[in-house]
């Protein structure tokens, strides 16, 4: 599942929900007031229902939907296989901290997000059985996308940054003495964003730094110390920590992706048709229109 589909998609039933309790009890009483003047929650509700209450509400008709005919076909998803999910995204994004960080960036909860997977996961179970990738989809479209399939050579980096030359030479010295290079970088970096974690810039490949940082750290073997390297932003003491190699495109290494990606497109656009079939045989009454 996509995470950003799947923010937003439950972004829009949040704000359903919103909309539905505010219904609920709309009434003259004040949410806000400017001035003196009164913003009353009968005005808000009207405001969320036309910026995007039609679109939230049929979000959340059509999860409805799925939840009944799971129950008709005995369909379940387990807690397990929800928080197997998580565990993915958690990878993706580096940790559960960082992946709750982006979760609360977008305005929900661990809790909806997991309500979110929870529906993608029926409708894979409702509709994934019918759904057959096969080897000659696969090596068209791995023929169709080989560059991004290939690996391009990248450079995993550390750097303490600092103003001048003579701060790049001090600090150049005190490496040579034996400093350890996070500490240094704590202590010296101009760069915020590294300096507290010894100056780690993560892997990158051509294109992505200053051409001057760039062309230095790719000439360089791991564990390698650069002489200070100038370029806009300053002065830079480099230490390769890990090189990837370049590498052609092979289908086999790709085969469980590209199968992957094949079945979600599949999936969505079959979910497209299933759900429109379902609504036409279901007794909806839209109270909102």
């Amino acid at each position: 599942m996509d995470m950003k589909k799947a923010m937003y998609i439950a972004m829009g039933a949040v704000l359903a929900a919103a909309i539905i309790l505010m219904a609920g009890f709309i009434q003259k009483e004040a949410v806000a007031s400017v001035n003196g003047t009164d913003i009353d929650k009968e005005a808000l509700y009207e405001e969320l229902v036309a910026a995007n209450g039609t679109a939230a509400l049929d979000t959340m008709i059509s999860e409805e939907i799925v939840k009944q005919e799971a129950e008709k076909a005995n369909v379940e998803v387990a807690q397990a296989e929800i928080d197997a999910e998580m565990k993915i995204y958690e990878e993706q994004y580096g940790g559960a901290e960082a992946l709750e960080s982006a979760i609360e960036t977008s305005g929900m909860t661990v809790e909806q997000l997991e309500e979110e997977m929870k529906n993608y996961l029926l409708i894979e179970k409702l509709i994934g059985p019918d759904i057959e990738i096969t080897d000659e989809q696969i090596e068209t479209y791995f023929e169709e996308n080989k560059e991004s399939f290939a690996q391009a050579e990248q450079v995993e980096a550390s750097h303490i940054l600092v103003s001048t030359q003579e701060e790049a030479e001090e600090v150049a010295e005190k490496l040579e003495d034996g400093g350890d290079f996070a500490e240094l970088a704590a202590e010296y970096s101009t760069d915020t964003a590294t300096a507290e974690t010894g100056g780690e810039l993560g892997s990158f490949g051509t294109g992505e730094m200053a051409a001057e940082f760039e062309e230095a750290a790719f000439a360089m073997e791991v564990d390698e110390i650069s002489d200070p390297v100038e370029t806009e932003y300053g002065f830079h003491i480099i230490k390769v920590t890990g090189k990837t190699e370049a590498a052609e495109a092979n289908l086999e290494d790709n085969k469980e992706q590209i199968k992957e990606t094949l079945f979600d497109e599949a999936l969505n656009t079959q979910y497209a048709t299933w759900i429109a079939e379902k609504k036409e045989e279901a007794d909806i009454e839209n109270k909102l229109e």
